[in-house]
């Protein structure tokens, strides 16, 4: 790995509304609208049942857990989360949806105790409580300080966030997310109306956009990242549209696709000597003492620290750290389980031509099968 290199933490879905908000110092209003739960410390209950007693409140950087320390070691010069929640006191439930996530925007150190550079905001969840709810968003966010993709009146949620490296360059995130990841049609940005940056299907008219955007914006020795909402919350297995379009989007410029939606991880793929994580899974949410799909291990999360050659994006080095979410709280994951992940990521990254191995240390990287390529 280059000594210089530029790395990337990539996070999947950060969800910290509904029960991870009702144990933070400001818990908003419990309410629910769900078909078997109508107050979210139902979803502390069932975590508690499962893995013992959560203390309350916690504090702010509680549901980090021990991902706070390895960052810290890292030190990654650029954080990009999807952040699954809108965050706001503000507007009514969005109708035809089965869950919504908010949090209380006085929670918002949570969020920044992870300190992302970017949240990106185009996603299945943001809009969960309208218009009113989405501005508030907006506008807590940007009085945090923390920088959002992916949403907003049309130009500003195609426009990527732009993060300066020093001494010199910058990181490019362009976010936009699918109906296949359950984003209602009707949440496109439009020069009227906000929303989110909502491509049709990964296609490629959608891959074109994205070259032409990337070609009004970009500057030569930009890093860019291309932040996908999509796909089903199960699976291992993406679809041919989706590795056609991954590939697609690296061809156009993007030195790294960052796939989410899958609430477990999804086997990446070396393309090009260029990284697609086709889905990172869950890293913070409520989901502890749920069943019914038990076999995909929804509990392992995993952090995603992506080193990338400067000027060319090429991947010099990739580090997946595999950990447990335990009473709402990141652990590192157990060597049994650190083996079993691998296992199950290398077996289906295998048709994509990569292999999924673990290192001395006890985290997972990856290879490309065939022998001499990049990295």
């Amino acid at each position: 790995m280059r000594e210089d290199a530029v790395t990337l933490f990539l996070a999947g879905d950060v969800m910290l509304g509904r029960g991870v908000d009702q144990i933070l110092p400001h818990p908003g209003d419990p309410a629910l609208r769900e078909d078997y739960v109508r107050d979210a410390r139902e979803y502390v209950a069932l975590a508690e049942a499962a893995n013992g007693p959560i203390p309350r409140p916690v504090d702010p950087a509680w549901p980090w857990g021990e991902a706070l320390a390895v960052l810290e070691r890292a030190a990654p010069d650029v954080r990009v989360i999807n952040l699954e929640t809108a965050v706001t006191r503000d507007g009514d439930f969005a109708p035809g949806k089965a869950v919504h996530y908010r949090m209380h925007p006085a929670n918002l150190p949570c969020l920044a105790a992870a300190r992302p550079d970017v949240c990106v905001l185009a996603n299945n969840h943001v809009l969960d409580f309208g218009l009113p709810g989405l501005a508030e968003t907006l506008g807590s966010l940007a009085a945090a300080g923390l920088r959002t993709a992916g949403a907003g009146h049309r130009a500003a949620a195609w426009h990527p966030a732009i993060v300066p490296l020093r001494p010199a360059g910058r990181v490019l995130v362009f976010a936009f997310g699918m109906p296949s990841s359950g984003i209602p049609h009707g949440w496109a940005a439009t020069p009227e109306r906000p929303g989110v940056a909502l491509a049709a299907a990964p296609t490629a008219a959608a891959a074109q956009d994205f070259a032409d955007r990337l070609r009004r914006t970009g500057r030569p020795g930009d890093i860019v990242v291309a932040s996908v909402h999509w796909g089903p919350n199960w699976g291992y297995t993406p679809s041919r549209d989706e590795v056609r379009f991954a590939h697609a989007l690296i061809d156009a410029g993007a030195h790294v696709v960052h796939g989410h939606s899958s609430h477990h991880p999804r086997p990446p793929e070396v393309y090009h000597g260029k990284l697609v994580l086709y889905g990172c899974g869950d890293l913070v949410d409520d989901y502890e003492g749920i069943g019914g799909y038990e076999r995909y291990r929804d509990d392992l999360r995993m952090l995603y620290l992506v080193s990338l050659e400067p000027g060319t994006g090429r991947l010099t080095g990739l580090r997946m750290v595999p950990l447990q979410a335990r009473r709402m709280r990141l652990e590192h994951a157990s060597a049994d389980d650190t083996a079993w992940l691998c296992g199950v990521l290398d077996r289906h990254a295998r048709d994509l031509g990569t292999r999924v191995e673990q290192t001395d240390g006890g985290t997972l990287t990856v290879r490309p099968l065939r022998a001499g390529a990049p990295p």
